[in-house]
């Protein structure tokens, strides 16, 4: 590399580190801020408008791919991605300032819902214009190498995101921090955008960009020519469903849906599951550079491929290996106790809930809700039509209830009733009880308490994961700038992504805890990223060109 080249990936890896680091401080710290903007609510429901305001980031990025995607073929990438950073700075900022609830009412959640848009919108212009920037700069045989620091970019801005929480919480202590010391994180993001405007204001605008500009060969409606016209379009409908798709549930499963599966599934504490994920992520991180690098050899479309199916291959026995690993009681008990769900099926509903404003309210979907809270594996047997569904443990049959029939005072009695016989029935059965110390649960009691029995498979086995993600990731960048022309780059590559990882990967947690409750297996809910994993190498396998060796300047016109 020369030194302009190094500070080209500098630049543009700096900056897209804050945004992930800014994008992922609201999602690890929802809960508190829930309590703070939406204390109005019960505890449930202002979760459930937490969970909707970070949403809405996901939800959003695709606009702002085509926004910002536009403005960047039409304007150029280098001032495109000074305004997306500016945006995701100051509206990441302005939460740590934010008054909350109790202070300036209604107003609190409504401006933190508009800047947390504001982010999304920023991150969906920001990634197509660092890799679009750094793919310009690059040599064609070098295009993987050069890419794939930017691929770094969203898991070392988790990675950053989980660090300065664990130090922040641990130096305020747990009141403090959910009082005021959240805001932190919030506010120390401001000298991290600085520090990144100073690096990019030195930048010059990308070759490519630069040569088609000064030849009057840009595109005059980028939106038209890259999704009205078919010859285009169809690389926009071929990335995403063979290359995006499967990238993006093997990338949330790796490291999100792992992090959820750790606490809520097999209910390790949040420190000790912070703690295997970091250690994972600085040990597998490495794999973005190194696959991004044989992908200049032996090509970008066979390793993101083989990732796919490494990932639809393993998945259910490494999970079942994390829970008997990281759970021990509950893996037994999965093993030894028989809970069945006898029902009349009709009244179950697939309790598909992304927003978490749904209401289930017939005994089976009541009696399916709890079991798969308290990570149960269960089967289903037909009970007559009508009848009211009971929950058999063991030789312990407990009966639900119809909440829509509840009146008064049962509404709040016969819920709490129901769910200590259950609990209690569970219990007899070798199910640990939700809440109380489990001493067979993995327990990491500082960062580095690395070697024993239970944590050093567990982090070398959510390496592995960290390893997939890496395989699929690492290369796409490169893939996806290699599909379209100058003239529409930024636009045509960043709307499969963002839709893609935005869509396909954020539905991931909802999807698959419907799916659990639906089957009662607690590993059912794999068979999402699986089939979609599966769905990319058919499709990526067909239809996806291998353009590695493409001159991506010859087409700058």
């Amino acid at each position: 590399m020369t030194r302009e080249e190094k500070k080209v990936i500098l630049a543009s890896s700096a900056g897209t580190i804050f945004e992930w680091y800014d994008f992922y401080l609201y999602g690890s710290l929802a809960a508190i801020i829930g309590a703070q903007f939406f204390s109005a609510f019960p505890e449930a429901t202002r979760n459930v408008f937490a969970l909707l305001a970070f949403a809405a980031g996901f939800l959003v990025r695709p606009f702002g791919a085509l926004f910002f995607g536009r403005l960047g073929d039409m304007v150029g990438r280098k001032y495109t991605f000074l305004m997306t950073i500016l945006i995701m700075g100051i509206s990441t900022f302005v939460v740590g300032l934010l008054p909350s609830y109790e202070t300036i009412g209604w107003i609190a959640p409504v401006i933190l819902i508009i800047l947390r848009m504001l982010q999304g919108l920023a991150l969906g212009g920001e990634y197509g214009g660092a890799v679009v920037y750094v793919a310009e700069h690059a040599p064609n045989h070098r295009r993987g190498f050069y890419t794939s620091w930017i691929q770094t970019t969203a898991t070392l801005g988790l990675l950053l995101s989980l660090m300065v929480i664990l130090a922040v919480r641990s130096w305020t202590g747990e009141a403090a921090f959910a009082a005021w010391g959240w805001r932190i994180p919030f506010l120390l993001s401001i000298f991290l955008l600085g520090i990144s405007l100073y690096i990019r204001l030195q930048m010059e605008e990308s070759p490519a960009f630069s040569k088609m500009k000064a030849e009057g060969t840009g595109s005059k409606a980028p939106l038209s020519e890259a999704f009205g016209q078919w010859k285009n379009a169809k690389f926009a409908v071929i990335a995403l469903l063979g290359l995006v798709a499967g990238q993006a549930v093997v990338w949330y499963t790796g490291q999100f849906y792992a992090l959820f599966f750790l606490q809520s599934i097999l209910r390790v504490d949040m420190y000790t599951a912070n703690v295997l994920i970091a250690w994972s992520l600085l040990l597998g991180t490495g794999g973005f550079i190194i696959f991004g690098s044989l992908s200049d050899r032996i090509g970008r479309k066979p390793i993101i491929l083989a990732g796919c199916v490494l990932a639809a291959v393993t998945y259910f026995p490494v999970f079942k290996f994390i829970t008997a690993t990281a759970n021990p009681a509950l893996h037994a008990a999965h093993e030894r106790t028989k809970v069945t769900v006898i029902a009349d099926k009709e009244q179950c509903s697939f309790q598909f809930n992304p927003t978490g404003t749904a209401r289930f309210t017939s005994s089976c979907d009541i009696a399916k809700s709890l079991l798969a809270r308290s990570s149960v594996n269960y089967s289903v047997e037909e009970a007559p039509k009508g009848a009211i569904t009971k929950i058999r443990v063991g030789t312990t049959e407990v009966s639900a209830y119809d909440m829509s029939k509840l009146t008064g005072d049962q509404v709040r009695t016969v819920p709490a009733e129901f769910t200590r016989a259950v609990n209690a029935a569970l219990a007899a059965g070798g199910y640990p009880p939700p809440g109380a110390p489990n001493p067979t649960t993995v327990k990491m009691n500082h960062f580095f308490d690395l070697f024993n029995a239970q944590v050093f498979p567990l982090v070398l086995v959510l390496t592995y994961l960290v390893v997939l993600v890496t395989m699929v990731y690492g290369p796409i960048a490169a893939a996806l700038v290699e599909l379209f022309p100058t003239r529409i780059r930024y636009t045509g590559m960043s709307l499969p992504y963002h839709i893609g990882n935005g869509w396909f990967g954020g539905l991931m947690p909802a999807t698959s805890f419907a799916m659990i409750a639906q089957t009662g297996d607690i590993y059912y809910g794999l068979w999402y990223p699986i089939v979609i994993a599966m769905m990319t190498v058919v499709i990526g396998a067909i239809f996806v060109p291998e353009n590695k060796d493409k001159d991506i300047f010859a087409d700058a016109r």
